[in-house]
């Protein structure tokens, strides 16, 4: 009987382990779409002259740092 627990329990943690990778995948994506929409935005926004150079630069940086931490997976969705 305890082998048996002994490997529900071992189940279940590897499922909650997958779960909150998931989890962790699909915040890392959603803030990749988020940083690539501010990048459009501030490119749009400095090209219609109401926006700047440096807001550009840091919309990049912001969404360059994101995808050396996460990789670029989120631009392929």
């Amino acid at each position: 009987m305890a082998g048996f627990l002994d490997r529900a329990k071992e189940q279940a943690q590897q499922a909650l382990s997958q779960g909150k990778e998931k989890v962790e995948d699909v915040q890392a994506q959603r803030t990749g779409n988020d940083l690539l929409k501010k990048l459009g935005a501030a490119y749009y926004a400095e090209q219609r002259g109401s926006g700047s150079p440096q807001d550009v630069q840091q919309a990049l940086a912001a969404l360059e740092q994101h995808i050396a931490q996460h990789g670029d997976g989120f631009l392929r969705s």
